[in-house]
């Protein structure tokens, strides 16, 4: 049986409280493709982590080719399928697939064509990554100049690249 003082050591160790988001209580943020479910920003898990959902519609394009310079990003496809680019490669994962993508490789992500997804993201270690999705909402819906997209990259770790594999698969949809 943990005791109350294991329990304070433990989380002082640990440099956060635990932190459990009820999907009823998470705060989400849309734009005309997608919704994103905010769960787990890094200032509430001591920078280890950060974690969103976002379920995107039928053919959405959820961001273009990037990289993270700090983190590594997970994808978990829940529900339907996600088409990526890693690197130069494209492949499709499918419900229950996991692909997780280290620093400085680039990727993009949208639903497969034809297909809706629903997908769990997690940032390790984390980064205030959801001040970012807010911001991608408000430029998405008209609210926010693409700018500022631009001007943020160093604060959230989104660096855009070209990629030439990408634009050709996405001209592929149309």
């Amino acid at each position: 049986m943990t005791t109350k003082t294991n329990e304070t050591e433990q989380t002082q160790t640990a440099g956060f409280t635990p932190l459990l988001t009820r999907a009823a209580d998470a705060e989400t943020t849309r734009d005309p493709s997608s919704v994103m479910t905010l769960l787990a920003d890094s200032g509430h898990t001591g920078g280890r982590l950060t974690s969103y959902r976002s379920t995107f519609a039928e053919g959405a394009v959820g961001a273009p080719a990037h990289l993270h310079t700090k983190a590594s990003e997970m994808f978990f496809v829940i529900d339907g399928a996600l088409q990526v680019l890693v690197g130069e490669e494209i492949t499709v994962l499918e419900a229950g697939d996991l692909l997780v993508v280290p620093p400085h490789t680039p990727h993009a992500f949208a639903a497969a064509p034809g297909r809706t997804a629903d997908v769990l993201f997690v940032f390790t270690p984390g980064a205030g990554r959801f001040d970012y999705l807010r911001l991608l909402g408000r430029v998405m819906r008209g609210e926010a100049d693409p700018q500022e997209i631009k001007d943020s990259s160093e604060r959230f770790d989104n660096h855009y690249v070209d990629s030439p594999a990408w634009r050709e698969a996405l001209a592929a949809r149309s």
